[in-house]
């Protein structure tokens, strides 16, 4: 049959095409609003709100692995009967879109302060509209079933609502407050920073041993320092209490080299009297452990940079340097003044915007933080009591714990101009703040109308820390809200544990009153083939839409998601999405053959309650073990396992195995065991699919579409549930028996190098009545499958003298030899299968040995190992007569 004409029996072409499919079936999803929640208001809801992407540029294989495991859970929920709500949105992610569009415009000799505010935020919004339609085209391409009818962005009005609600009420309760601390700063882009966006990277640097002299003349104290220009901000040298090279030291003062200042040599337990000299210098303003030591000892704080890192009027001769071009001057100085004693290399950890690429400086700032504390203990309290989330894997909630145990004080302001501008006035007139929930014209106090709003925006973190609840509406009291919160799962990679899965619990808690979601699943970083990390200067990304490109989405999604484990990293390689490819084009293949043996069936026509053969019975057996797996596991989040087995059923189970025994009643006479199997064949195909369907949804439509079924699309279709009536121990092992035989007889015929085609006499000794019994009643698969020009069964027959010989559980084979094989070659054989079998039969009587096992092993283990040792000696005995036989 020509291709032309399989696909007009079939209506499948020869090849699967995805890019024409993946295109018309996402078209017809949305068209038909099958992704849309609330259209089975008696169901049980299911939600899951999206991490929300940056609007920075385009969506990478970390997204895809994060996404693709949300759509696979709710697919298979809405599958299974659902009201599943899968909101999508993004995030305006504050300085990286800020420092996007300045690159862009510094392309042009602009900067945002040549633009303004509100012409700079015109720019932003324009990227942001461009990136979010790219995010837009990434979710088609890769199958996302979002509901774009809820879909959110962090700076709508909703969203910007809910910010100001949360800010106005937490400054009530004295929860937020305006200070001075030190924080992480960036000095190329001018802002303080998040702690997730400081990476920090070796550096090959120097430790620089200093001489202070005391006042009186009297000695000198060591300290060493890797940035000796922060000394002309030092305020005091600090040494433990109890050091008792120091005990009589403390209180005295000392000047510092250049500047001349007196400091005092103070005393404090954060000192590690063991490292180094046992002194150290307190920079307060330019340190945050010193910052501490500061407050304790109530020291002055000396900034002596300015916010570009530029040495400023507190750093004496050095005011206007840049502070690179201060270290290497100050250093010189102090060689010359002859108390830089000694300088040694020095490897260390550097903190580097993660936007700008520029040192991070620890720098002394006003800003507005969020008291953590109070937030925490809330947290804490429920996870404790067994309210709080659960964590997948579980190792997680321990790692969560111990952070909100030791939380500092959030610094939520940002020096940027593109986010939630902070809700806060202040009077010109009598200085005072106001924080409200609408814009003040009006000072309170004094009655001015000369207020000026804050010009800091808050931290990304603050909006996306409220992603779970204000997406739903709140604060209005929305039926979305009453509906579907808290969420079901959080799905995201472990890297963001602190900075937005602990925040969100600490704000919904405070505003809600409940978790914000029951489960989270952390799942690794994708790196690339050789374990590192995808990066641009490494050259190792993959881009998603590559892949697809190369080998359709569904390829992708399931290479991605099953090679995944709850919390590890897992390794991208092209090799395995050619592999999930080859996986697709046999599960094409498979419908293919189906189809062109359905032709005329219709899903009215499918009828398993007739008389079954053993394959037929064994695939449904198989097919509803399979499927009650695959639900046990998707609800564990084991995607990896998920996958294995859903190939070992696809690939050997239904293809390899009932496919070929099915061709037997497709191609024979007996019509009604023909539409026996064709229902057969028609209902686990359907069922297939649809299992597949959450990790390789346009396959697995477009096969489905061709299918005799129910319904408009597998989208909706009822996912395959567990039924006891197809459970067929019987039926297993009747098959079993049958594939071992088979296996065996091919086995023999590979190692003699006999081939399919040609056929061969076959004998089978049963080892009882039951066996022979399943023997004789399919007898014609062992007769089609070993291509047999003879074959006979018996409890006890004459054995051959000179045969090839295979043992399985339950019955020995005999191939005659004639014309087959070389005696000696088959005594050589089964003296290495001796060999397998001696030591098999070793293993397990070592292990039954073993008086710890015994001891804490399971009863059904122990009885599975005895059961194993039983058959590895039965076989042994049978390999051994048989030598003894070919030799005899």
């Amino acid at each position: 049959m020509t291709d032309q004409e399989n696909q007009a029996t079939t209506g499948m072409p020869t090849t699967y095409d995805p890019k024409s499919a993946e295109k018309k079936w996402y078209k017809y999803w949305i068209d038909g609003q099958y992704f849309k929640a609330g259209q089975k208001p008696e169901a049980e809801p299911y939600t899951i709100v999206i991490p929300p992407p940056n609007v920075t540029g385009m969506l990478h294989i970390g997204h895809a692995l994060d996404f693709t495991l949300q759509d696979i859970l709710i697919r298979t929920k809405r599958m299974q009967g659902y009201d599943a709500l899968w909101l999508p949105g993004s995030d305006h992610a504050g300085i990286a879109t800020q420092t996007k569009v300045e690159q862009k415009l510094r392309e042009q000799n602009i900067s945002r302060h040549d633009l303004g505010r509100e012409k700079f935020l015109e720019k932003v919004w324009e990227w942001k509209d461009q990136y979010a339609e790219t995010i837009h085209e990434q979710w088609a391409k890769m199958g996302f079933s979002l509901d774009y009818s809820r879909e959110r962005f962090t700076l709508d009005e909703g969203l910007s609502k809910a910010v100001r609600e949360v800010f106005v009420k937490l400054y009530e309760k004295g929860l937020i407050y305006r200070g001075k601390k030190i924080i992480n700063w960036d000095p190329a882009a001018r802002t303080a920073l998040s702690d997730i966006e400081v990476e920090y990277k070796e550096v090959n640097g120097h430790l620089y041993h200093l001489q202070y002299p005391l006042k009186d003349g009297s000695g000198h104290i060591t300290v060493a320092t890797t940035r000796p220009e922060t000394m002309l901000g030092d305020t005091a040298v600090a040494v433990h209490p109890k050091d008792e090279r120091y005990k009589d030291m403390i209180g005295k003062m000392l000047v510092l080299p250049i500047v001349g200042r007196e400091i005092p040599i103070i005393a404090d337990e954060y000192v590690e009297r063991e490292f180094g000299s046992g002194a150290v210098k307190i920079t307060p303003a330019h340190d945050p452990n010193d910052f501490e030591v500061g407050l304790r000892h109530d020291l002055p704080q000396i900034i002596v940079m300015d916010e570009t890192g530029t040495m400023n009027d507190q750093a004496a001769k050095y005011e206007g340097m840049d502070r690179a071009d201060c270290r290497k001057q100050i250093v010189q100085d102090l060689k010359d003044l002859g108390v830089l004693i000694k300088i040694e290399d020095h490897v260390h950890q550097v903190g580097h915007s993660e936007r700008t690429g520029a040192v991070v400086e620890p720098y002394l700032s006003t800003q507005w933080f969020v008291k953590m504390q109070p937030l925490a203990e809330r947290a804490i309290e429920a996870q404790k009591a067994g309210n709080g989330v659960r964590f997948v894997p579980e190792r997680f909630e321990k790692t969560y714990l111990n952070w909100i145990e030791n939380v500092r004080d959030w610094c939520i302001s940002r020096q940027l101009w593109w986010g939630h501008r902070i809700p806060a006035w202040y009077c010109e007139s009598c200085g005072e703040i106001h924080v409200a929930h609408e814009d003040v014209t009006q000072c309170s106090k004094c009655g001015s109308t000369e207020l000026t709003q804050d010009n800091d925006v808050l931290d990304t973190w603050f909006s996306s820390a409220l992603w779970p609840f204000s997406t739903l509406g709140w604060p209005e009291q929305t039926p979305d809200l009453e509906r579907y919160y808290p969420t079901n799962v959080l799905v995201t990679g472990y890297d963001i544990i602190y900075f937005w899965v602990a925040r969100m619990i600490f704000t919904a808690l405070e505003f809600t009153g409940e978790i914000p979601f029951k489960d989270v699943l952390m799942h690794g970083l994708v790196r690339d083939s050789e374990g590192r990390k995808m990066s641009k200067s490494l050259g190792n990304g993959v881009d998603p839409l590559d892949v697809i490109e190369r080998y359709g989405a569904d390829a992708m999604r399931y290479m991605i998601s099953t090679s995944s484990t709850p919390g590890q990293d897992l390794r991208f390689r092209w090799e395995r999405v050619e592999q999930a490819r080859n996986f697709a084009n046999k599960i094409w293949n498979a419908s293919r053959f189906a189809l062109m043996n359905l032709e005329g069936f219709t899903y009215d026509d499918i009828d398993i309650s007739g008389e079954l053969s053993t394959a037929d019975r064994w695939i449904l057996h198989r097919l509803n073990e399979t499927s009650r797996d695959i639900t046990r596991l998707i609800d564990a989040y084991e995607f990896g396992e998920t996958g294995r087995l859903l190939y070992n059923f696809i690939w050997d189970d239904l293809c390899d195995w009932y496919i070929e025994f099915a061709k037997l009643s497709l191609y024979g006479d007996n019509v009604s065991a023909k539409k026996t199997t064709q229902s057969v064949l028609s209902y686990v195909l359907d069922r297939t699919l649809r299992m597949i369907h959450p990790f390789m949804p346009f396959i697995s439509e477009e096969i489905w579409q061709h299918l005799p079924h129910e319904g408009e699309t597998i989208t909706l279709a009822a996912w395959p549930e567990y039924d006891p009536a197809f459970e067929d121990v019987e039926a297993a092992a009747e098959m079993s028996l049958l594939m071992d035989a088979i296996r065996a007889v091919r086995n023999i015929r590979a190692e003699v190098n006999v081939p399919m085609s040609k056929k061969i006499e076959l004998m089978l000794k049963a080892g009882d009545e039951q066996v022979l019994q399943i023997v004789n009643r399919n007898e014609v698969y062992v007769q089609r499958f070993c291509n047999t020009s003879s074959f006979a069964a018996g409890l006890d027959l004459t054995t051959p003298d000179k045969a090839m010989t295979a043992v399985i559980t339950g019955a020995e084979l005999y191939l005659p030899l004639a014309g087959l094989i070389d005696i000696d070659q088959e005594i050589a054989r089964l003296e290495k299968e001796l060999q397998h079998l001696n030591s098999e039969v070793q293993r397990v009587e070592k292990k039954l040995a073993n008086e710890g096992f015994v001891a804490k092993a399971p009863a059904k283990v122990i009885e599975e190992e005895k059961a194993k040792m039983a058959d590895y000696s039965d076989k042994r005995s049978k390999v051994i007569a048989r030598i003894e036989e070919l030799r005899g």
